[in-house]
């Protein structure tokens, strides 16, 4: 007898422990999917009010050309962060192939990148040389996220600070290591071009498209 009644609290006990282990499981559950939701809901509201910059800083540089040719005079579409406050809107890039449109910053960083494609390397907007220009590859498809769609023969237009564009056809589409920094070379034999850069998600290598200006 002693030892049934031993054996019933011993499963009595046993069944509690269980029981208790499992609420903390599902507690810890909860507590991590709550987290999750946190760091979803952030991001996503970081990524809108970046994009909400991006299109307010599109607003300005359309306003702007209207009535100024210099850059000098075009400090109403500076962009302030706390990491570079001299970085300032020198362009637009438009790709209508995948209803592209944003402002080129003057300066490549982190926050900047989180705001708009950014000047990675070369010269200024449809100045002769090779304007590279790097952007983040979000997963909801805004900066250059759509840019892996592109194809040899697509058309992308520059504006530059005058409001005048020019169209520019791709004719390089491939995948570079993270560390190849050869897209960058400035030999172009006195032609413009241009380099858009963005990263592989997948691969961690990055996308890079070269394209000429359209008639040479």
């Amino acid at each position: 007898m002693n030892q049934i009644l031993y054996q019933c609290n011993f499963d009595k006990n046993n069944s509690k422990h269980v029981k208790n282990k499992l609420l903390i499981i599902i507690l810890f559950a909860i507590f991590l999917i709550i987290i999750a939701f946190c760091i979803y809901f952030f991001t996503k509201y970081e990524l809108s009010q970046n994009e909400k910059i991006s299109k307010n800083l599109v607003s300005n540089f359309n306003i702007m050309t209207l009535y100024s040719n210099s850059i000098d005079n075009y400090s109403a579409t500076k962009v302030t962060t706390e990491e570079d406050s001299k970085s300032f809107v020198i362009g637009l890039i438009q790709i209508d192939e995948i209803g592209l449109t944003y402002p080129i910053l003057s300066s490549t960083s982190e926050e900047l990148l989180k705001i708009s494609p950014c000047r990675f390397y070369g010269p200024m907007p449809n100045e002769i040389g090779n304007l590279c220009i790097a952007g983040h590859n979000y997963v909801n498809d805004t900066h250059f996220g759509k840019i892996h769609y592109l194809k040899v023969g697509d058309n992308v237009k520059i504006f530059d600070l005058s409001g005048n564009f020019i169209e520019y056809i791709i004719y390089d589409k491939n995948e570079i290591r993270a560390d190849d920094l050869s897209c960058t070379n400035q030999e172009t034999n006195g032609l413009r071009e241009i380099t858009l850069i963005t990263c592989n998600n997948i691969k961690g290598n990055r996308v890079c498209i070269k394209a000429k200006e359209k008639g040479d």
